[in-house]
């Protein structure tokens, strides 16, 4: 009895094989020795890629919202408040550079 390793496919290559379904150019027999897949795995994958396929438009158009750890403000804020407890430091430690 021969051992066939288990094919690990991306999900970019599963994609394209999705998507060759869907065009139907080909049977799905055709499609599954060609990748050599197995034709129900296609199916799957097929249904998968219908099901979601709304999910890329729902993106709305607009402004990004924006991260409130990256806003500028807030980093410069900070930043001068360090600033100022390091110089509190120095004159109490009695460091002086």
């Amino acid at each position: 009895m021969s051992e066939t390793k288990r094919k690990i496919l991306t999900s970019t290559q599963k994609a394209k094989i999705a998507l060759a379904a869907v065009k139907e150019q080909k049977t799905v027999n055709e499609i599954a020795q060609e990748f050599g897949v197995h034709p129900t795995q296609i199916g799957l994958w097929k249904k998968a890629l219908i099901e979601n396929a709304s999910q890329l438009f729902e993106v709305k158009r607009g402004r990004k919202s924006i991260d409130p750890q990256s806003d500028p403000e807030r980093l410069y804020a900070k930043i001068g408040q360090l600033n100022m407890e390091l110089d509190w430091l120095k004159k109490k430690s009695g460091i002086s550079l």
